[in-house]
């Protein structure tokens, strides 16, 4: 089966996921929430957010620009401003407690949906293995929307390509903002009745399988008592009022007549033949 691949092809990729990603990378951004501690003047140690202009204020220096840098940039940048004023040879420290400038969402069939940090280049395969794997309710693609100024773009990634197939092309970069969207099969129901095997209510999954063969199928099949030529549909319109549609699953079968789709709640009753 196809998904069954698809999660032992992703198990192999949570293997190898964290290579490549180490936070020295990751360039500070607006909303990262900072702990910075310098050794043996606690009282210059602080927690701060970065604002939205890209920068933050401490005890003694001020604003200071921090945007862009890595932490280990700027625990070299505050070092050197201390040690003009302030501190000879200043041990500065900095540990990002909080990644919320460069985050891309992962939504949808997945393990684990959720924001995660874009550190250093990520691949869609590495995000995927850090969200927990892709669950068997997927569809067949990955969307991924991006942003950038006033320019939006989408992009479709088939999963069976990407995962079985390992067509390189379709492992692009994510890049913070991203919105990584993996639709998941979205099922109606319909409501199938008289001489089928097995009655009752039957969900079919929303696009090429709704129609009335796969619906009595769903149901075990006719009965040998089943009247096929005279199945009726029954619906509702838009304005509540009750549609009758009678068809010849024979004239299907034989190719004469197209198999009719269902629409949610639809309501199928074959009738008893009297021969």
């Amino acid at each position: 089966m196809i998904f069954k691949r698809i999660m032992a092809f992703t198990f192999l990729v949570l293997l190898l996921a964290a290579q490549g990603t180490g936070t020295h990378q990751y360039r500070i951004g607006p909303k990262d929430l900072l702990l910075i501690k310098v050794f043996q003047v606690p009282e210059l140690n602080t927690e701060v957010r970065v604002g939205e202009d890209g920068t933050i204020t401490l005890p003694l220096l001020g604003k200071i620009k921090v945007q862009g840098l890595t932490r280990y940039e700027l625990e070299n940048k505050i070092a050197t401003l201390l040690e003009k004023k302030y501190v000879n040879n200043p041990q500065v420290t900095i540990f990002i407690k909080e990644y919320r400038s460069q985050t891309a969402l992962v939504m949808g069939a997945i393990k684990k949906p959720g924001a995660y940090e874009v550190v250093g280049k990520m691949t869609i395969l590495q995000l995927i293995a850090m969200a927990g794997g892709i669950t068997n309710e997927a569809q067949d693609r990955i969307i991924v929307l991006r942003q950038r100024g006033k320019m939006q773009a989408s992009i479709v990634i088939p999963i069976e390509a990407l995962l079985i197939k390992g067509e390189t092309k379709y492992n692009i970069e994510i890049l913070p903002g991203d919105v990584i969207n993996i639709p998941a099969v979205l099922n109606i129901e319909v409501y199938v009745f008289g001489e089928v095997r097995r009655p009752g209510v039957v969900s079919l999954p929303l696009g090429s399988g709704t129609t009335l063969l796969q619906a009595i199928a769903k149901a075990g099949g006719f009965t040998e008592r089943a009247k096929k030529s005279s199945v009726l549909i029954r619906r509702k319109d838009a304005k509540g009022r009750e549609i009758k549609l009678k068809v010849n699953v024979k004239n299907i079968l034989k190719g004469k007549r197209p198999d009719p789709k269902l629409k949610p709640y639809d309501i199928v009753y074959v009738p008893e033949s009297l021969l």
